[in-house]
């Protein structure tokens, strides 16, 4: 299965075309938004765009999103949130958290984040794709090039779980992919350079990443 992976849109024109060039190019069979689709206000016109995209898209809410872009993502067909919520595809199971409290040094998901955690823990597999906007603390994280700015608790409760396949975003200058363990983590964040990341996922065996556009 073809994976096409980004997070950090803000309701960009021009990230929105990237998107849809790439999908075009690639023809994933899913898309995955890791957080921050929108930019705050008026997400309607950037949710109705990324409804006309011809596959299946998997999203989580990041610090930008209000919780009315998950009641616009409910109105439509092509568009499914993954917070809390399962979603199987040729064998592999997608899920995920919505959220990204913005705190001094590092962030947290939200504030119930314990409650969450168990909650997607118990269905956790490892050949599960798992999807939130902040990196793991130490991962993918480094603000400046230097300050770490992730979340400890995504850090522990992947080192736990070992998934198969970690996304998020968040941290827009450091792109890219490390192991947690097993995990393969993946910031895809388009907000300083690239289009994202194309994941070919085969059973038992690790994902293969491709950053495009950088």
């Amino acid at each position: 299965m073809l994976l096409y992976a980004v997070a950090d849109i803000h309701g960009k024109k021009g990230n929105l075309a990237k998107i849809r060039k790439n999908i075009d190019q690639y023809k994933p069979d899913i898309l995955v938004i890791a957080g921050d689709i929108t930019n705050y206000f008026y997400p309607g016109d950037t949710i109705e765009y990324i409804s006309t995209f011809q596959i299946p898209v998997l999203t989580v809410r990041g610090n930008s999103d209000f919780p009315t872009v998950d009641k616009l993502i409910s109105k439509t067909s092509s568009i499914h949130s993954i917070h809390g919520k399962s979603f199987k595809e040729n064998g592999f199971h997608f899920i995920g958290m919505s959220g990204a409290l913005l705190l001094p040094f590092r962030t947290r998901v939200c504030i119930r984040e314990k409650k969450h955690f168990r909650t997607i823990g118990s269905v956790l597999t490892d050949q599960s794709i798992l999807v939130m906007h902040p990196p793991p603390f130490g991962a993918l994280d480094r603000v400046l090039g230097r300050m770490h700015a992730g979340s400890r608790n995504i850090y522990n409760f992947i080192a736990h779980k070992q998934p198969l396949l970690f996304l998020c975003g968040h941290i827009h200058e450091d792109i890219g992919q490390v192991l947690i363990g097993k995990t393969t983590v993946v910031n895809c964040s388009l907000g300083k350079i690239g289009d994202g990341a194309i994941i070919q996922l085969e059973a038992n065996r690790m994902p293969k990443v491709d950053f495009i556009g950088c």
